[in-house]
């Protein structure tokens, strides 16, 4: 009992330092992410600095208002965005802030990163546990019907030969994937379950139901393209377990799942 007590602790630590290094990671390629804009901004202003003034000298110092103006958002933005981090609440009037963090600032962050060498799925995975903990820090609470479980096709068995995709109920419950178990937390919790097969399907599932807020699980790819593509939707999101390589017999945590759905349950 005190060797499983020990084992769970470690697995427990090793989760949490795990989100605290992609916060880290998050937050330093927000910061340089920042200073690249701003740097950009003075330079926009500079270089055309003279040729304006033969126009007419407000120009200039109308186009200078515009870049401090520009500068002002940017550090603003990050600095609402940083505090939203460590504070685990909104502040600065972040609450808004989560649509220039994924349409704005994660797709400069993976320039960034890949100057400094940083793999891509890193940022995108540093990304969605920021986002993640944006949608929560905003404290909504949502009714199950007002919910999606969100899930990928390569959950199912590569093996199982019934189509889950249209009809999920074709499950046969065998237990052989994380299909069953999510089955199951999903009628317990009577929270609505799809499958998707990519993300037109899943835009597709998204429109049927219509949820204020989608729990999905995925890759690390495939979860910021979809909380970028369903902005301002809220969307949770959940990595999933590649035991056996990308999009190939999948699984994730049920407990994980579980824990989220009463995460945002009224």
């Amino acid at each position: 009992m005190k060797e499983n007590l020990a084992t769970y602790t470690r697995i427990d630590e090793g989760i949490r330092e795990s989100f605290s290094a992609r916060k880290r990671l998050f937050i330093g390629l927000l910061s340089g992410t920042s200073c690249l804009l701003i740097v950009f901004f003075i330079i926009f202003w500079l270089v055309p600095y003279i040729g304006l003034q033969q126009f007419h000298p407000a120009f200039t110092w109308s186009l200078g208002i515009f870049v401090l103006l520009c500068i002002a958002l940017v550090v603003w933005s990050s600095l609402a965005l940083v505090l939203n981090i460590l504070l685990k609440k909104p502040v600065l009037f972040s609450r808004k802030l989560r649509g220039i963090a994924i349409k704005l600032f994660l797709p400069l962050m993976i320039v960034v990163g890949r100057m400094f060498g940083i793999n891509k799925e890193r940022v995108r995975s540093s990304f969605i546990q920021v986002n993640n903990e944006m949608v929560a820090a905003e404290g909504r609470r949502y009714s199950p019907a007002e919910m999606l479980l969100l899930m990928p096709h390569c959950l199912q068995n590569s093996l199982c030969r019934h189509r889950l995709t249209y009809n999920i109920k074709n499950c046969k419950r065998c237990g052989e994937c994380s299909i069953s178990g999510l089955l199951g937390i999903s009628e317990e919790k009577r929270v609505p379950l799809a499958i998707a097969t990519g993300g037109t399907i899943a835009r597709r599932i998204v429109v049927k139901n219509r949820p204020r807020l989608i729990i999905a699980v995925a890759c690390e790819r495939d979860l910021a393209s979809g909380i970028q593509d369903t902005y301002p939707l809220p969307v949770y999101g959940i990595l999933n377990e590649r035991p056996h390589g990308p999009c190939l017999d999948t699984c994730v945590a049920l407990a994980k799942v579980r824990q989220t759905i009463d995460r945002f349950l009224q």
